[in-house]
């Protein structure tokens, strides 16, 4: 279904104004109105953004309290084990706190649950075997912990210390921990209530390892070795926050901004080794979306199929050698998980095409007894935006009849919120608005159906396909190479800071559509406009190239200008979002 297209409005005279003020083009000038940076004080304040703009560590709460426990753990030479998560931003965050201690001198360790044997977060059995091996260590999670009510009261039983960082949604009953470290956390000492809200489990960790930086300096200050260490953990911060997927505003921006300008510099000889695979080589700058569609997938494939530690190895090592084999090593995990990941979505639509009358509901919950349970979740996101509705997928193991499931939203609808109401045909779940985890019992899960479909006919405005934003019309023409480096300013792209969105009307093909990807996944396109040719690309859209191949008219196309370099070579491409016959843009609205 064509999403309905939204255009900003458009005044020539403000326009012209800003771009005067900001000494910038009338298409820059144009998007940043479009983002309601209506005046040039205002625009500059979000494009001349510093590190040094960072807030403070001790403003988040619970932090102090957390480093200072650290901190003595080490001074008494207790061993201290993190406690991770299998995916990117957990990978991230465990490699954040266990290089900073490590360079402490703390006897530290990390540890992993496997994704396929144990699931998400805190577990009783791993918190009684690691305290049976030491009884005098201390256990910090990083991106989990705030929900695990249960093991956090089993550790303080068997007196094994724990503190907990997470930033995952917060039950209303918190775990009876050493210490808890929070974005949402109440906290006296943070004058600006939300502050830290956006951060991911990777930038908590960040801010934990910088204010134990600062307590093993002068209190004020970390010394110069350790502030040589935070510039890499910005690096690596930067990576869980655009895997995680969380808003880029704020101090998420800078992170990233920051990240993506010092990557190649700061990387370790792991993510040095990994980005040569991945091609970045070949790459004057680095952007959010090489991150998150050739990075990301590489290190969170290793924690889909249950070897996650590797992934922490790798972004960890200091031997070249080694970081070769494991760079190697997860980039054939990643064609191994994109292998898997086309199955269970050809299945998935196989069992929903099964059960037409599931369709008639606003949710899809869908099941299977051979699915991989480290990949539903990205076959979730996908079956969501194909059916335009919040999916969760469960898949069984046949030796206990417990699922495991995997869920992602679609619009504006609050997934966790719904999940919650369904508590009851649960055995536990935990995630975000628009992620979730859970485990079901199979006798349960037509009931859990049911009632999440329930859940969501009381909020049906939050399931509204949104209008698709556009920021401005242009004509091909205007994007030159130029033009689109200059876009790149209002970067780093992403959650809630979009890549700008054009229409181009009056759009012919130069040639005919073609698929490509493996199953022809993808949509490749040339197309021209006024005599100027140009290649467009649409990922996961192939079922497009015969709808368009029959168009006798002009069409208008929705996409985002992007700068492709291959072998030396640099152009503008467009990453195709939406498509219209051109008869049918009286649909549009001005906003």
């Amino acid at each position: 279904m064509a999403r309905h297209w939204q255009f900003s409005s458009h005044d020539s005279g403000r326009v012209e104004s800003l771009a005067r003020q900001m000494r910038c083009s009338r298409l820059v000038a144009q998007v940043l109105l479009s983002r309601n940076y209506t005046d040039a004080e205002q625009a500059k304040a979000f494009l001349v953004s510093k590190l040094s703009d960072l807030r403070e560590p001790e403003t988040l709460p619970g932090v102090s309290q957390a480093a200072e426990k650290i901190v003595q753990a080490i001074q008494e030479n207790r061993r201290i084990t993190i406690y991770g998560d299998y995916d990117v931003d957990g990978m991230t965050s465990t490699a954040i706190l266990q290089q900073c201690l490590q360079l402490a001198g703390a006897q530290v360790d990390y540890y992993i649950p496997c994704r396929l044997e144990e699931g998400y977060g805190l577990n009783c059995n791993a918190l009684r075997e690691l305290h049976q091996a030491d009884p005098d260590r201390l256990v910090v999670t990083v991106d989990c912990g705030i929900s695990s009510t249960a093991e956090a009261a089993l550790a303080r039983q068997i007196g094994l210390d724990l503190i907990i960082t997470d930033h995952h949604t917060m039950p209303e009953q918190l775990p009876d921990a050493l210490a808890i470290v929070h974005p949402e956390l109440p906290d006296a000492e943070q004058t600006e209530p939300g502050t830290f809200t956006p951060l991911c489990g990777a930038g908590v960790a960040f801010k934990l390892a910088w204010s134990i930086c600062k307590l093993l300096g002068d209190g004020k200050r970390a010394s110069e070795r350790m502030r040589t260490f935070l510039k890499t953990a910005v690096c690596l911060s930067m990576i869980g926050t655009i895997a995680d997927v969380v808003p880029l505003v704020n101090e998420n921006r800078l992170i990233v901004k920051y990240g993506l300008a010092t990557l190649k510099e700061q990387a370790g000889p792991g993510l040095a080794a990994l980005m040569k695979i991945a091609g970045f080589d070949e790459k004057t700058s680095l952007t959010s979306e090489d991150i998150g569609f050739a990075l990301s997938p590489r290190l969170n494939a290793a924690g889909r199929l249950g070897q996650a530690r590797l992934a922490v190895e790798l972004l960890t090592t200091t031997d070249q050698s080694r970081a070769s084999q494991l760079a190697v090593y997860l980039d054939g995990l990643n064609r191994q998980r994109q292998s898997v990941e086309r199955k269970i979505l050809k299945q998935a639509k196989a069992v929903i095409q099964e059960n037409e009358h599931w369709l008639e509901q606003n949710t899809l919950v869908v099941s299977h007894h051979e699915w991989h349970a480290g990949v539903i979740g990205i076959v979730a996101s996908r079956i969501a935006e194909h059916f335009e509705k919040p999916t969760i997928l469960v898949t069984f193991d046949t030796s206990n009849k417990i699922g495991q499931g995997s869920g992602r939203t679609y619009g504006r609808f609050n997934l966790h919120q719904a999940v919650s109401k369904c508590e009851e045909f649960l055995e536990s779940f935990g995630g975000h608005a628009a992620a979730i985890g859970l485990k079901v019992k199979q006798d349960n899960i037509d009931a859990f159906r049911d009632a999440l479909a329930e859940a969501a006919q009381e909020r049906p405005t939050e399931l509204e396909q949104q209008p698709r934003i556009i920021d401005a019309e242009v004509s091909l023409a205007e994007l030159s190479v130029k033009a689109v480096r200059e876009l790149d300013y209002l970067g780093p792209f992403g959650n809630a800071n979009e890549r700008p969105v054009f229409v181009a009307t009056s759009i012919t093909l130069a040639e005919p559509p073609r698929t490509m990807g493996e199953g022809g996944r993808h949509l490749s396109l040339k197309v021209n406009q006024f005599g100027q040719t140009m290649r467009a690309v649409a990922f996961g859209r192939g079922d497009w190239a015969e709808e368009i191949g029959k168009q006798t008219g002009p069409i208008a196309i929705c996409f985002k200008p992007t700068i492709n370099e291959f072998r030396g070579y640099t152009s503008v491409e467009m990453h195709l979002i939406d498509w219209k016959a051109e008869h049918e843009l009286s649909q549009t609205n001005i906003a």
